[in-house]
């Protein structure tokens, strides 16, 4: 009803008119922009996204989450850093380009055009000003002076190297771009080939070492990112030795278990090493084997699948010949792609061995305390590692093997010796090497494709490789050429120039970088977007970096996350920037969203469009159901019926806001009247009960806000509105109170559904935005944990004695606190350490209760951990501000007494947080 009228009129909002306002007023308020001159802002980023044309859910749910959290921090009254841009190259593009029969740079301009509408659609708050395409010349130009730079310092090479081609996209591919057992593109999933072509590379290997330990300093990380890249960078410590093969080869392999040498009964190979491709040349079953294995999906491998190659190894340790398999449980890209095979003491090993007959020979047992001697025919006592509460005798290497460290058997003269002796004496005995190994391999930078950076490098035939000069920067791509194969190789006047050290005829490198390059530095360039003489501010990125939250998917964990890290580090140490080694200092991988459990994807048929959502029930729904849902980390369904909640909510909150600022939620000042005629007087302590509530929501709120824990607070949020309805329902409120309570409710949603809040805030006549109002401050009420537990377990024990009895209309309701000495109990047996019936029957005051003090002495000995209790004061009045919440919820009296004004008999039965109840 609209005040005074009695007319009525459908209340709520219209998303369509409501959310395009409140985005122009946040323009031109400049509320998302940051000057150059802040120190030290909090710098919040979302992965960039590629130039597709379209948003998906994975992406409104990345940027909600770093919107959310920029908007919180900027209410705090943090400067805050926030921009957006555009991964913009990349063959996708090309291939649009090639269908549509247009050019790359003309499609990735509309679809950026396009995506960016609706990113403001959605009311993502970013500094537009500050926003950039790694497309565009003034971006990539740094790129080339960057690779510049990067060789000059020797990271950058040009070698033959076994490259892994899509033929799909003809171009070649980095190890962290081929996906899965099954060795598939990354981007088509088209099955991977091995070929061998001059390459330019990045010495990411140089930086091994530092990229592997700093992982552990990175606690702001998700454990499971940081084990990714500790397993793909794959640093392990072992020896290799070389093994003489009847095919006349000498193979090296490398092993973190050279005391088990002589345990050898086998010798393997991975299907792509080099001997094992010559074998297959000349024998149609190996042959079959490595085609098989090659291009085997994941789910078809069988680690115990292998092909004999009717070839041996010596082992130099026994000088016995060992046979020779092919077997894809052997990674190419793990040591050297070959192995000394011993059952014994490897699992995988152990598994082939008995799925092929092979021998299995015993070469370590358990080492029993003060157990081995080296290898003297003396038997000095040493200490040996291993498994010492294992008895050698219940070990059966034939059942299952044996892993551990021990002592050597079955070794010849070097029985009795330790592993970890044996692994040293072994390097020199048999003439192998200590070394350490990396899986990482150095980082492919060159593709076969257009649409990238082009490398800055003429090849002439007198001067070799030359760079391009600096001045001559950028190297701009040319115009597209429709046709097969890398089009800058068709470019002919755009390759052929003079060579910028003799003036002779040069051609252009025609490779262009992999995009994942644009993305290793794209952070660095929002902090000075428009710097035409370096590729950032040094000074700037120095005090702004490193990004203080950053948000993406966990499919870059070995890749953009990875290349990101060694950019950061050669940038530091080529002084682009001071104390700075770490891009990103909190990582957040967001996680999907599912529709009936799977995965959207256009080729099921199965995607919610973003842009339907908001035409239908505007942005901050789909804002406000996905934060709802669940933890940014967790994967989550998308279903109609949470939409149409999420919506029905945000319309409730706006309704309430607005029947209050039309005056038709009838309100006082002071004491308040209770309603419906009931015989309890409730005066400010219903107040007093909201506001706790409200102080509370608000502490709790910016507590999940700051642990990322957004559900969590926008429940918070949901139960305060709650809690107002019923504040409304129950009594008159008090006007200050209910409006404080609205007020919070528009500051904390105003992260997460902006447009919502900026209404409300209207309705309340709030000074300026709630964009730009300041964060509620409150601290949690004292003891609030402990009163919430005391109240929830109280009207749980009502609602139990209800149902129990069977009473269907409570009348009254009697609600007794415990007495003061059950308390004084209480706190000496927290005290008593297990000793608790005689240390309280040795107190004089608590002798007095006799029997009573001593039963009550045992209950508590038998509970274990003593919960946290508000004293008897607290504890009433608590029990009194939450009356009106029994008192509506059973419709009957309700009086809270203290143990000295109850019955005898109802105080006794009260103990400390367990108030007594009588129902008539």
């Amino acid at each position: 009803m609209t005040a005074g009228t009695g007319e009525q009129r459908e209340r709520g909002f219209d998303h369509s008119e409501v959310e395009p306002r409140w985005q122009r007023a946040w323009e031109e308020a400049d509320v998302f922009r940051i000057a150059d001159d802040e120190t030290d802002p909090s710098y919040v980023l979302a992965m960039f996204p590629y130039t597709s044309g379209n948003l998906h859910m994975g992406h409104v749910r990345n940027y909600t989450i770093t919107d959310a959290f920029a908007r919180f921090e900027r209410m705090r009254g943090e400067s805050v850093l926030h921009p957006m841009g555009w991964d913009a190259f990349g063959l996708p593009a090309e291939n649009a380009a090639e269908e549509r029969d247009t050019n790359p740079r003309d499609w990735t301009m509309k679809c950026i055009e396009q995506m960016r509408e609706q990113m403001q659609a959605m009311g993502f708050g970013y500094d537009w000003e500050r926003e950039l395409a790694t497309c565009e010349p003034d971006y990539y130009r740094w790129n080339q002076r960057l690779f510049q730079r990067f060789r000059e310092e020797g990271l950058v090479d040009r070698r033959a190297e076994e490259i892994n081609w899509c033929p799909s996209c003809e171009t070649v591919l980095a190890d962290e771009q081929v996906e899965g057992e099954g060795e598939v593109c990354w981007r088509c999933e088209t099955p991977v080939e091995a070929r061998e072509l001059d390459q330019w590379v990045f010495t990411i290997t140089d930086y091994a070492d530092e990229l592997i330990d700093a992982l552990d300093d990175l606690e702001g990380w998700p454990a499971n990112v940081r084990e990714m890249q500790r397993n793909w960078i794959g640093r392990q410590e072992g020896d290799s030795v070389e093994f003489e093969l009847t095919t006349g080869d000498s193979v090296e392999i490398f092993t973190t278990r050279l005391d088990t040498i002589h345990g050898a009964t086998f010798f393997s190979l991975a299907p792509g090493h080099a001997v094992a491709q010559e074998l297959a040349e000349d024998d149609e079953e190996i042959a079959e084997y490595v085609h098989e294995a090659e291009h085997a999906d994941e789910d078809e491998l069988d680690e115990t699948s292998g092909v004999f190659t009717g070839e041996y190894a010596t082992n130099p340790a026994t000088g016995e010949e060992i046979p020779v398999y092919v077997a894809d449980y052997v990674l190419e890209d793990v040591g050297t792609g070959a192995l000394y095979a011993v059952p014994a003491h490897d699992e995988r090993d152990h598994a082939f061995a008995e799925a092929h007959d092979i021998p299995i020979e015993q070469v370590v047992e358990p080492a029993p305390d003060a157990v081995g001697r080296d290898a003297s025919d003396e038997p000095p006592v040493a200490d040996a590692p291993g498994d010492a509460d294992v008895d050698p005798d219940e070990i059966d290497v034939q059942e299952e093997a044996y892993t551990e460290d021990g002592i050597l058997v079955n070794s010849g003269e070097f029985d009795g010796l330790a592993s970890a002796e044996a692994r040293e004496r072994f390097v020199d005995e048999f003439d192998g090497e200590h070394r350490i190994e990396f899986r990482l391999r150095d980082w492919l930078i060159s593709r076969q494709r257009y649409w990238g950076t082009p490398i800055p490098m003429v090849e002439c035939e007198d001067c070799g490789f030359v760079p391009v000069p600096e001045e001559d920067l950028p190297v701009e791509l040319p115009e597209f050429v429709h046709t097969t194969g890398n089009p800058l190789d068709a470019a002919d006047d755009w390759k052929h120039v003079d060579c910028p050290e003799c003036g002779g005829d040069a051609v252009r490198e025609t490779d262009t970088m992999d995009t994942f390059v644009d993305s290793s530095w794209y952070f660095l360039r929002y902090v000075s977007p428009d710097m035409d003489d370096a590729p950032f501010d040094a000074d700037r990125a120095s005090d702004w970096m490193p990004v203080d939250q950053y948000v993406g998917g966990i499919e870059h964990a070995v890749m953009h996350l990875l290349y990101a890290r060694f950019f950061t580090k050669v940038l530091e140490d080529l002084d682009f920037l001071e104390g700075v080694r770490e891009p990103f200092e909190h990582l957040t991988n967001q996680g999907m969203v599912l529709l009936e459990g799977s995965k959207m994807s256009k080729s099921k048929g199965n995607v919610v469009s973003p842009q339907r959502i908001v035409e239908d029930y505007g942005a901050d729904t789909a804002r406000f159901f996905m934060m709802s849902a669940a933890q940014p980390e967790k994967d989550f369904d998308w279903t109609e019926e949470g939409v149409r909640g999420a919506h029905n909510f945000l319309q409730s909150v706006h309704e309430l806001a607005e029947r209050y600022a039309e005056g038709d939620v009838e309100t006082v000042d002071g004491r308040i009247e209770v309603e419906d005629g009931l015989d309890v007087e409730v005066t400010t302590y219903v107040a007093e009960y909201v506001q706790r509530e409200i102080e509370a929501t608000a502490a709790r709120a910016t507590e999940e806000f700051e642990a990322f824990r957004f559900n969590h607070a926008l429940q918070a949020v949901r139960e305060l509105v709650s809690l107002l309805r019923q504040y409304e329902d129950s009594v008159t409120p008090e006007t200050g109170t209910f409006e404080d309570g609205l007020t919070v409710v528009a500051k904390l949603l105003a992260p997460v559904a902006p447009h919502v809040a900026e209404e409300v805030w209207d309705l309340l006549d709030g000074d300026g935005l709630v964009a730009q109002a300041d964060w509620p401050t409150a601290e949690m009420p004292a003891d609030y944990d402990v009163e919430r537990r005391l109240i929830e377990n109280t009207r749980e024990d009502v609602r139990d004695i209800v149902d129990v009895a069977g009473i269907d209309d409570p009348e009254r309701i009697e609600v007794a606190v415990a007495p003061e000495w059950k308390h004084d109990v209480l706190e000496i047996a927290r005290e008593a350490d297990g000793n608790v019936v005689p240390t309280v029957m040795q107190n004089e005051d608590l002798q007095r209760h006799g029997e009573a003090a001593a039963d009550y002495a045992k209950e508590l000995a038998g509970q274990g951990h003593l919960d946290d209790q508000l004293s008897p004061g607290d504890e009433l009045a608590a029990l009194e501000r939450a009356r009106w919440l029994i008192q509506r919820e059973f419709d009957a009296d309700v009086e809270i007494l203290a143990a000295a004004d109850a019955p005898d008999d109802l105080a006794s039965q009260a103990t400390p947080g367990r108030p007594a109840i009588h129902i008539d």
